[in-house]
């Protein structure tokens, strides 16, 4: 069987980063390891929140360049969940296989894709994992990486799942199962999306697999995280095991 693949893009103040990004995944289109995978299709979908810097344009730009594998919705508000959710919505209209989610910010490597896809042949789901033998998570500072790893704890105890990384962002879902979640019932409007949208999938009954990638701290431009996205993280948990019926 050949591969259709849509890769989401969500980006806020990224024109250091989005041409190399795209640039990045669209090569994949020429290696060997796309050639085992017969890899037909490599759609990628840029989700905007009208970026100050220029990001929307830089991205207008690359789908004049490549109109057949580069799409770009522009946002007026902001949120890295609700981006997520509307480049989810737009991929699920696509003839495509595989819906894989990223960071635009070379956090996530995209030379690791292949190796999402040939996971996701026999899962549902293939979660890049910083915290398995294999997985790294860079150089961060020791308060953001207690931050991560306490999260991690937080919510295995809390919702009772065995997922080392909850709440990474680059993640591989087969289009089928990810049009079982109903994203106009989603509470997530930030970064909380990663673990609402995993938990109501396993709660579905869908297969997973962790696989071992490094993140690395950007290089260019600065991180969006803040201490309003750790603290909406908190209550979205609570809130999934309120509501899990």
């Amino acid at each position: 069987m050949n591969m259709r693949v849509s890769v989401v893009l969500p980006t806020y103040n990224e024109r250091e980063n989005i041409e190399l990004m795209v640039n990045a995944i669209l090569d994949l289109e020429h290696t060997p390891a796309a050639k085992n995978l017969r890899l037909q299709k490599m759609q990628i979908v840029i989700v905007d929140d009208n970026s100050p810097d220029g990001t929307g344009e830089i991205a207008d730009k690359l789908a004049d360049k490549h109109p057949d594998k580069t799409y770009v919705i522009h946002r007026t508000e902001r949120g890295r969940g609700s981006a997520g959710i509307a480049g989810f919505e737009y991929a699920l209209t696509q003839d495509v296989d595989y819906i894989i989610e990223m960071d635009a910010d070379f956090s996530h490597e995209p030379s690791d894709i292949p190796r999402f896809l040939t996971e996701a042949e026999q899962y549902d789901i293939v979660i890049g994992s910083r915290y398995i033998p294999g997985g790294k998570s860079g150089s961060r500072s020791f308060t953001r990486h207690l931050v991560s790893r306490g999260a991690d704890l937080y919510t295995r105890l809390v919702l009772g799942i065995d997922i080392k990384d909850c709440h990474g962002g680059y993640r591989c879902y087969r289009k089928q199962v990810l049009s079982y979640l109903n994203f106009d019932g989603f509470y997530s409007r930030g970064y909380s999306i990663t673990i609402e949208s995993l938990y109501k999938l396993l709660r579905n009954g869908c297969s997973y697999k962790e696989i071992p990638i490094v993140f690395r701290e950007r290089c260019r431009g600065t991180s969006k995280f803040s201490i309003k996205d750790v603290l909406d993280y908190a209550r979205i948990v609570w809130r999934l095991r309120w509501n899990r019926k």
